[in-house]
């Protein structure tokens, strides 16, 4: 059996933008902000989050502030390597009793912005 074409590591939270589970990234965010991740877990995951920065072309949609409400996926195929680079952060996760999900799909809506690692959708 052939896995989806997309992955997406998300929490269970709705992101007041998108109304959609709220992405890793922005999960992240939320529970540094709110004093989860100690000062030790914010610097693994800035360092992980700068190297998203410098790795993966940042989707459009995020030059105003994701006005459209798009989510994005990881392709499978191409980023077997971005989501090993992951894998502390969801320990972070597991260590501090966050849920979350990893959702593999085929099916992800209307793409409206797509690169060789990711594709950026919003509902048909």
């Amino acid at each position: 059996m052939d896995l989806a074409s997309y992955i997406r590591i998300q929490g269970r939270d709705l992101s007041y933008r998108t109304q959609k589970p709220v992405g890793i990234f922005s999960l992240s965010w939320r529970l540094i902000r709110n004093n989860v991740f100690s000062i030790e877990d914010e610097k693994i995951f800035v360092n992980i989050e700068q190297w998203f920065k410098d790795n993966l072309p940042e989707p459009p949609i995020y030059t105003d502030d994701n006005s459209i409400g798009a989510i994005t996926y990881f392709k499978v195929d191409s980023t077997y390597h971005m989501i090993e680079k992951l894998n502390p952060v969801i320990e972070l996760f597991r260590k501090h009793n966050i849920a979350f999900d990893i959702v593999y799909t085929d099916f992800v809506g209307k793409i409206i912005y797509e690169d060789e690692y990711q594709v950026a959708v919003i509902d048909e």
